[in-house]
């Protein structure tokens, strides 16, 4: 009989209880209260009834699994690009480079807004065309992400909306800073090989660290991997495993919502451990504008409590932090 994945996980591991934001739900005070109450104490939830048809959510994993299932040559010809668009081999990424001894143990493939090339906003780093594998070896494939990113970032809104409510702002905060109006949101499709991961040996799916952006929406097979890290500080660090669930998003705040916020709201330590099962999961990163200044928010400074982060650009700091994190490009030259 074939070993599940919740059978996988080591014995006496730790289990994260998460609470779940429904965002159809009427009762909006109650949902920010229950966000809130998530955002203060994990920095992750799951979001449910999200509006995306689960079958359809299927078919986007589907797809993935073909365009990874490619042959290596196949799938270097979409090598990622300096707008960080399309393919990332295994160890493009290493999230954890002091623990990390290759970098990590996944393949990817960036999805970013499209964007034309004669249009004056290909010239900044984050927008471009994408790049799509060819319709002859993957038909349908391209419509099937573009509808999925469209759908996602509605989601995405609806999120973050309850999130503006829930730090005591306008509901339409973000929109404002056009944040989701134009933003730099990305899917990066995710293939996790077989491989049992080692953190004494430091060998690691994805080394533990924090997103960069305001929220990412992750979209996971049955199979356990992900944990979260409550206290980065604490030593020894204590991990817990997130449990799937169909048909739910898991969300985590990113570094740049710690800004505004003040660290009211933290973006939260998480890595990936592989546990000898193949696994696909489906990250959506939001990111704000290229030109969106992130500064302490006017609801979580005082006197007491002054801002801790000096302002910055969105651009530039998303550029340093993806810099740092994968490999420079002249190596696969």
């Amino acid at each position: 009989m074939a070993t599940s994945s919740k059978e996988k996980i080591p014995e006496y591991s730790r289990i994260s209880e998460l609470n779940c934001i429904d965002v159809s739900d009427p009762d909006t005070q109650s949902t920010v209260l229950l966000l809130k109450k998530a955002c203060l104490e994990s920095g992750f939830f799951y979001v449910i009834n999200h509006g995306i048809d689960e079958e359809f959510i299927d078919e986007v994993f589907d797809q993935s699994k073909r365009f990874f299932n490619l042959p290596v040559e196949e799938k270097m010809k979409l090598l990622r690009n300096e707008k960080n668009r399309g393919y990332t081999p295994l160890f493009d990424q290493s999230l954890d480079p002091v623990n990390q001894i290759n970098g990590d143990y996944k393949e990817g493939f960036y999805i970013g807004i499209e964007v034309p090339e004669d249009d004056s906003d290909a010239e900044k780093p984050f927008y471009s065309p994408n790049l799509w594998p060819s319709v002859d070896i993957l038909p349908g494939w391209r419509e099937t992400m573009e509808k999925y990113h469209r759908e996602a970032l509605e989601v995405a809104r609806a999120v973050s909306r309850l999130i503006a409510l829930a730090l005591d702002l306008n509901s339409d905060f973000f929109d404002q800073y056009e944040m989701l109006g134009k933003p730099t949101a990305a899917i990066k499709l995710l293939y996790y090989q077989d491989r049992t991961s080692e953190p004494a040996n430091g060998i690691f799916g994805a080394g533990a660290h924090s997103d960069f952006g305001l929220i990412t929406l992750l979209a996971t097979d049955d199979n356990y991997g992900l944990q979260i890290c409550r206290d980065k500080d604490a030593k020894p660090r204590l991990w817990e495993y997130v449990p799937p669930l169909k048909g739910a998003f898991i969300v985590n705040l990113g570094d740049m919502l710690e800004r505004w916020s003040n660290c009211v709201f933290r973006s939260t330590l998480h890595r990936v451990l592989g546990n000898g099962q193949e696994r696909y999961s489906i990250a959506f990163f939001v990111e704000p504008n290229h030109d969106c200044i992130i500064e302490c928010l006017p609801t979580c400074q005082s006197e007491e409590n002054p801002p801790k982060f000096t302002p910055i650009k969105s651009q530039d700091y998303l550029l340093r932090r993806y810099s740092d994190t994968h490999v420079n490009l002249n190596l696969y030259k």
